[in-house]
């Protein structure tokens, strides 16, 4: 469950975006230990603009981004090297390599990749890019998990697959939270399927921080209008 009182990722008066141009402006936002924070709003609302900030992608136009309460402004492969996991909406399994090639590539053990997802064992010796998109997906997080990160920032985990491969996706993540103390930063484009796993949310609308909330208090109707 979350610690926010001692935040592993926070944001404070941050703009971002790219070159001299804002898309998000004056966020503040906290992920705690063993959290998992859903991030929505709207196609172009600033979302992804945010993630790749927090994660170093992009620098940041102005304003301060905590980890484990220090500040930091290193790029985005520094980060992941000290314990941050960074998952971008665009699939990162490198086609041409095999699925344990791929797995060795993550700075965590294998056996511990496979064992959340044992259907991948089968699939060792296949290239990665003749996987299935949910494959992708499963190799993807497991990687990333198995190194056991402080934090992770996920961007469209779910985007194309079926409900059954998303909610095996979705139950590692909540493992990860429940038993690692791991911070989960998500965006997610489904608002059902983020309340569905998310402790908390934010809500961006025109890179603007226009709403917050618990998620068990929050149902689909109550986010409907920022959508509109």
């Amino acid at each position: 469950m979350t610690d926010a009182g001692n935040p592993v990722l926070q944001a404070e008066g941050l703009f971002a975006g790219y070159g001299d141009l804002a898309a998000v402006r004056d966020l503040d936002l906290v992920v705690g230990a063993g959290e998992i924070v859903a991030l929505l709003g709207p196609n172009g609302a600033g979302k992804t603009t945010t993630l790749k900030t927090l994660g170093g992608a992009l620098p940041a136009i102005k304003g301060t981004v905590r980890w484990n309460g220090a500040v930091v402004t290193s790029p985005l492969h520094r980060r992941v090297r000290t314990g941050m996991g960074f998952i971008p909406e665009e699939r990162s399994v490198i086609g041409k390599l095999s699925v344990h090639d791929n797995l060795r590539l993550g700075r965590g053990p294998v056996d511990a990749a496979l064992s959340m997802f044992p259907q991948l064992r089968p699939l060792l010796g296949r290239a990665g890019g003749l996987l299935s998109g949910g494959e992708q997906q499963m190799l993807t997080l497991a990687r990333c998990l198995a190194s056991k990160p402080s934090i992770i920032l996920v961007d469209e985990l779910s985007m194309g697959l079926a409900p059954i491969v998303v909610k095996s996706l979705f139950s590692i993540l909540r493992s990860a939270a429940a038993e690692n103390g791991t911070a989960v930063l998500m965006v997610e484009q489904q608002v059902q399927r983020a309340l569905s796993i998310a402790d908390r949310w934010y809500l961006l609308r025109h890179g603007a921080l226009v709403g917050s909330g618990v998620t068990g208090a929050t149902s689909v109707s109550d986010l409907s209008d920022a959508y509109m």
